[in-house]
């Protein structure tokens, strides 16, 4: 997965989460956004995977989750 896809998926995610709880500061998304990176990176390290298969195994999780 490239950066140009995380970011296009992060702006969506915020979209939703703006949507549902419009109270939440630029700056909180700014938080978020590293929290994601480290997120990332803690499941690199624990699982032992690739840097690209981190945020596709996100992306699948959330998308088990999504609200429809």
């Amino acid at each position: 997965m490239n950066m140009d896809r995380i970011a296009g998926n992060l702006k969506q995610f915020k979209a939703i989460i703006k949507q549902k709880w419009g109270k939440i500061t630029r700056d909180q998304f700014l938080v978020m956004e590293g929290r994601r990176e480290f997120w990332a990176g803690i499941t690199q390290e624990s699982y032992g995977i690739t840097r690209d298969e981190a945020p596709k195994r996100h992306a699948a999780w959330q998308t088990l989750h999504k609200e429809k």
